[in-house]
């Protein structure tokens, strides 16, 4: 009896707790006086039922490839210098290789060294130049290439779903894919237009040296010096489009964004907003040394391939911190700051599939959904209680608490609720009642042998515990994998799949059998039992 008052007291428990989750899902519930003080928010829905976009966006891997190599160009040029090694300017060719200008041929020694040591550099070749220079072409090896490629789309990914949250989108569905594709799924959004745009944005910053010994004219005609490149300086107008005018900078990137620790909105004397900018402490000693040792020169400072500005560096500049000017709108100014404060890309990333669900859409695929769950529920309990009688009843109970709890779960672990989800938790009704017929049978056979209701009630649910405990297993381990290896509608499946299986044996075996306890127990053995 203590027992059975135990058992009870805890199926209540899990039944109430599933339904303070699962209440705020139902329309008329979240903005009532209860949804506000019930503990969930009820269940989120996917892209496929609640709308939104979907993109597929291609990362630009060559630039990423291209970005490091420069990086480690700087490195190997910082690291030779402390051995009072000096070289030109590392510049980045095709193919994974950077070429190297040794000024004295007498420390080749010792330069070979420190590629050696402090670089994954390998040399290619090595040939003696006028003025006892030496000419060095380095390469890296294929490992380190994938490996750049891995980090570079780990921080693809981790800077967009850092830019995402700034929407406070639940549930964006954010996973990479073959041929260095990332997939984006952003349901629900209200704001489509504004998330694609910083979404898309690149925000990769560059800080490059502006070459103002070059002609501009020859450079627009496509006459430009070795390691230089044709850019654009934007000037904003009154009416609030861009004016562009030719720049000549050094191709090689000084600084990136990468060593951006901090973006926010600053308004100027004019009260024009600007972005200021703070750097991490590496950042803001190669800023320093870089402003120090370009005096009365000018520095350009690009994002995504456009020049917003090119002060001329009046001294050095300590501090670490910088600005971007552009005449910004004040829209701009929050939305350039919001991208750089979430991470810059590590190369450009291009829009390659843009779809919208509409609202309508993923409506009709609700309707449907419900309704398929709706009428496969009322056939089943329809049936339970015309071959089952008393026991049928029972079945149909549980079977509804099941559906509650199910319910509950996803809300509670902050699953999305998707339409393959949907078809989960109908797969999960047909298992829960193939858990009670096998329960009901055995019963049967134990009433056939002549025992008492009571007894056969225990030995019914004795034998086929075990029965429906190794069906179900073997089912949650397929679901383990299927969520391990699927993509978002068939983890959605899983998921929901998963939850079903948990909460058709705790009602299937522990609730229905406190059910029958409590109906027998002032019974006598002679007792018939309606199964």
């Amino acid at each position: 009896m203590q027992s059975l008052r135990l058992r009870a007291v805890i199926a209540l428990a899990v039944v109430l707790l599933g339904l303070a989750f699962m209440l705020p899902s139902l329309p008329g519930v979240k903005d009532s006086s209860l949804g506000k003080i019930l503990p969930g928010k009820g269940v989120s829905l996917g892209l496929d039922l609640k709308g939104g976009i979907h993109l597929t966006l291609g990362v630009d891997m060559k630039t990423a490839m291209d970005n490091s190599l420069a990086r480690l160009g700087d490195d190997l040029k910082a690291s030779a210098r402390e051995q009072e090694v000096y070289i030109l300017r590392p510049n980045v060719l095709d193919e994974n290789q950077i070429e190297v200008t040794l000024i004295k041929a007498e420390q080749k020694d010792t330069f070979e060294s420190v590629i050696k040591d402090s670089t994954p550099f390998a040399i290619e070749e090595s040939t003696p130049l006028e003025g006892d220079k030496v000419k060095y072409v380095l390469s890296v090896s294929p490992k380190y290439r994938s490996e750049i490629e891995k980090l570079t789309m780990e921080q693809a990914i981790k800077t967009i779903r850092n830019r995402i949250d700034q929407f406070g989108v639940a549930e964006p569905d954010i996973r990479k894919q073959q041929d260095n594709r990332i997939q984006v799924q952003l349901p629900g959004l209200q704001d489509p237009e504004r998330a694609i745009k910083i979404i898309g944005q690149t925000a990769h910053l560059e800080f490059k040296m502006v070459d103002d010994s070059a002609d501009l004219k020859k450079a627009q005609q496509g006459i430009l010096a070795p390691g230089r490149e044709l850019s654009s300086l934007l000037h904003r107008q009154a009416n609030g489009s861009y004016a562009e005018s030719p720049i000549v900078l050094k191709k090689d990137a000084v600084l990136t964004g990468e060593y951006v620790s901090d973006a926010q909105v600053r308004l100027d004397q004019w009260n024009t907003p600007y972005v200021s900018l703070t750097f991490n402490a590496r950042g803001g000693k190669i800023f320093t040394d870089l402003t120090g040792e370009n005096v009365n020169k000018r520095m350009a400072i690009v994002l995504d391939g456009k020049v917003y500005s090119a002060p001329v560096i009046r001294e050095r500049i300590s501090g670490g911190s910088a600005s971007i000017t552009g005449n910004f709108t004040r829209e701009e100014a929050r939305d350039l700051a919001v991208v750089l404060r979430a991470g810059s890309l590590p190369a450009p990333v291009t829009i390659l599939e843009q779809r919208s669900v509409g609202p309508s859409l993923g409506q009709e695929s609700i309707d449907n959904g419900v309704m398929s769950a709706m009428v496969g529920m009322a056939l089943v309990l329809a049936f339970m209680v015309i071959y089952y009688g008393f026991s049928g009843m029972v079945a149909d109970i549980v079977l509804i608490l099941n559906i509650m709890l199910i319910m509950g779960g996803l809300a509670a672990f902050g699953a999305t609720l998707t339409l393959p989800g949907i078809a989960g938790i109908i797969l999960t009704i047909g298992m829960a009642v193939d858990a009670n017929v096998i329960i009901y049978e055995r019963i049967r056979e134990e009433l056939r042998r002549g025992l008492s209701a009571s007894q056969s009630v225990s030995e019914g649910y004795g034998r086929a515990t075990l029965t429906i405990l190794d069906a179900n297993v073997t089912t949650v381990i397929a679901a383990i994998i299927l969520y391990q290896f699927g993509t978002g509608p068939v983890r959605g499946f899983a998921v929901t799949l998963t939850l079903g299986i948990i909460t058709s044996m705790f009602t299937a075996i522990f609730v229905s059998r406190i059910l029958f306890d409590l109906y027998l127990k002032n019974r006598s053995d002679k007792a018939k039992l309606s199964i």
